[in-house]
């Protein structure tokens, strides 16, 4: 659940911005330590929900973990994002990956072994010690001076293949794990093949154990250039019909359609569509450090909500224990009954629905608690955490919206994503209002004969058309009223009221950038200006 701001240790020397990120960072642990985690080891939360927080939750970098069935392109998605090998990677059509590999930064190249990376302090995954050596023997982490790992670190995790036996013989829980990871990540991605689009019963029973972090999911369609326009339209379709049956909520899952590995297309048709989807991934994935605060302050409430509801449980299972007699039996009755103890506890506290966990889980829980041992409930230390989400965490949100508002933006730099900002290669270089930006002659110029054609039948006086004349000939385009006022005073440079010739032409080029499914500029770029106001207009501003 808590991935976060990086760690930003020796704040000083980059002035008080950083002093802010620490202030951050350190209220939360300082508000966990203090409200929430008494509550949490006094009705035993860690032996229910999730273990306790370390520092090491609270300073790590922001997380991205990758799922998806074997060989629909995880570790060459890794591979694409950071433009280069890392210690441990194998590719290949054949299930490759048999291991959570965390992909992290570090000053040299090399491995760090499972059993040894639950016992360092600097890294969050201690808590992972407790399933075991079958999992640790699984567990890697490969450190790399890359980039863009100075920004995100990358969870790799293992091709879930069809079938009961691979469930089986991993030896260790893998929804568990994947559980664990999912409540600690700042974005999890499920990778789907565009020609393997069967979700097996592990890969359903994995994605449904992401429960509760559905705003962390994002989906990509990969190797997408392998077919052609038709059969991408039926394989989009027949992929969201397929996450409708698994994924149980309301909104659509946001799906990022491309073929992300830096080989060359096979089929070139949808390249376009393509290009757009990678810059809106990389754009989800650059945002995530400057998200991060916000991310983590939302996670740690929905953390003191459900310690707050299980504290609500755990008090009413012990007051309605028996003292002496029968007490097995009563158990029982009270497992059985938690459906009911749950609408019960709805009521009396106000409590949403929503807050509570899974029933079939906490049953099965309980099975194995001795009721009698449990806590009464102890309205301070609720009131405490109660206090904490109405006032403390308040007052450290406005210090994030300071910190958003006097520091830069925050963004993942490197590798894949330096190729998309800049030159003629970034997103939407030379389209749209961007088209001719590099060039010496005004862009209009070699479509103006044809627009002069247009002008020359709306009768100008001196030179100019009126708007009235101008208008008949602009919404024979069908485009709003309100776009094409937009596009009116951009045309009319010297703001008289008339096109001329040239304010016409570009009239008539910015309907085409629209016609086109481009957006207008905010303010007349200076190579879109007629080159007869190029003077007055530039003096004007």
């Amino acid at each position: 659940m808590f991935s976060w701001l990086g760690k930003q240790g020796g704040g000083r020397e980059r002035g008080g911005g950083a002093d802010v990120v620490q202030t951050v960072t350190g209220g939360l642990r300082d508000l966990y330590l203090r409200k929430l985690l008494p509550l949490e080891e006094h009705y035993r939360f860690h032996e229910f929900h999730s273990p306790a927080l370390e520092e090491a939750d609270f300073e790590n970098k922001p997380m991205v973990l990758l799922v998806g069935q074997y060989s629909t392109g995880k570790t060459t998605f890794i591979r694409y994002l950071l433009e280069q090998d890392f210690p441990g990677m194998r590719i290949g059509p054949e299930p490759t990956t048999d291991s959570f590999i965390a992909v992290m930064y570090g000053e040299t190249e090399g491995n760090v072994p499972g059993n040894a990376l639950v016992v360092d302090p600097k890294k969050p995954f201690r808590k992972l010690s407790r399933f075991g050596n079958a999992f640790l023997n699984r567990f890697m982490c490969s450190q790399l001076p890359n980039q863009v790992l100075k920004s995100i670190s990358i969870i790799d995790s293992p091709g879930i293949l069809s079938g009961e036996k691979q469930r089986i013989s991993r030896g260790y829980d893998f929804c568990q794990v994947l559980q664990w990871f999912a409540e600690r990540v700042d974005r999890i991605i499920l990778l789907f093949d565009a020609h393997k689009l069967d979700i097996s019963d592990e890969f359903s029973e994995a994605i449904k154990s992401f429960r509760g972090q559905d705003d962390k999911i994002r989906v990509v369609l990969n190797k997408a250039d392998q077919v052609d326009t038709q059969q991408l339209m039926r394989v989009y379709g027949a992929l969201m019909w397929s996450l409708g049956k698994v994924i149980d909520t309301p909104e659509v899952l946001r799906v990022y359609i491309g073929s992300f590995w830096a080989h060359p297309l096979r089929n070139t048709d949808n390249r376009r569509l393509f290009e757009a989807e990678a810059q809106d991934l990389f754009q989800d994935i650059q945002s995530l450090p400057q998200k991060a605060a916000v991310r983590k302050l939302n996670d740690l409430i929905k953390r003191a909500r459900l310690a707050k509801v299980h504290a609500y449980i755990i008090s009413y299972l012990k007051k309605e224990m028996p003292s002496v007699f029968g007490k097995e039996n009563k158990k029982k009755e009270l497992i059985n009954k938690l459906p009911e103890i749950y609408i019960q506890l709805q009521r009396e506290y106000h409590i949403s629905a929503g807050d509570f966990p899974e029933v079939k889980k906490m049953q099965e829980l309980l099975e194995n608690c001795d009721f009698t041992k449990f806590h009464s409930l102890k309205p301070k230390l609720i009131e405490a955490v109660d206090n904490m989400l109405a006032n403390k965490i308040a007052a450290l949100m406005n210090i994030i919206r300071q910190e958003e508002s006097n520091m830069p933006t925050e963004m993942v730099h490197g590798g894949a994503f330096d190729g998309t900002m800049a030159g003629p290669f970034g997103h939407g270089y030379g389209e749209g209002a961007k088209e001719g930006a590099d060039e010496e002659e005004w862009v209009v110029a070699k479509d103006k004969p044809a627009y002069d054609e247009i002008f020359y039948t709306l009768s100008p006086i001196n030179g100019k058309i009126s708007g009235i004349s101008a208008k008949k000939e602009m919404v024979t385009s069908k485009l709003p009223n309100s776009v094409l006022g937009k596009i009116w005073k951009l045309a009319d440079c010297d703001g008289d009221g008339m096109l001329d010739d040239e304010e016409f032409a570009l009239a008539k080029h910015l309907i085409r950038i629209k016609l086109d499914g481009y957006e207008l500029p905010g303010t007349l770029p200076s190579h879109l200006v007629p080159p007869s106001h190029r003077k007055p207009f530039q003096t004007a501003e």
